[in-house]
């Protein structure tokens, strides 16, 4: 499956595009709609850039969700998941109860298990809950 418009709105939503490289809560430098591969403090890009490094990543992260993902996903629930995979990473899909529970076929339990990853440095931030509970809506839409 590839992401739909909900999917990418919700990312551009939560990433928001920063054309100038900053350190996101979790001390990580970051650019344009949340990439880290590569970026170092000065650098900048064009928004034509940031759209070229958001395709690129998004082909990467629908990628872990079509190949661990062993049950059927409606496109809202594609989507809600690759936006939770672009944001955490593949290594923590890879590893969660979140997958072992959407792989079992208990589809309910997926948004509880999204909504535990709201944390950034140990600390609980608002927009990662925010996200999180956007992220479970759509999985549930």
């Amino acid at each position: 499956m590839k992401t739909g418009s909900k999917g990418i709105e919700l990312i551009k939503h939560f990433e928001g595009c920063e054309l100038e490289a900053y350190k996101c809560p979790a001390g990580v430098w970051t650019i344009g709609y949340g990439h880290i591969k590569g970026v170092k403090e000065g650098m900048t890009i064009t928004e034509l850039q940031a759209e070229e490094m958001l395709k690129s990543e998004l082909n990467e992260y629908e990628g872990y969700i079509n190949n661990l993902v062993t049950v059927e996903l409606n496109q809202n629930q594609f989507d809600a998941m690759v936006s939770w995979v672009y944001n955490l990473g593949g290594g923590n899909l890879k590893a969660s109860t979140l997958l072992k529970v959407l792989n079992s076929g208990e589809y309910d339990g997926v948004p509880a298990q999204m909504m535990r990853w709201n944390k950034a440095g140990g600390k609980v931030l608002e927009g990662l809950t925010r996200r999180r509970q956007a992220e479970a809506d759509l999985f549930v839409a």
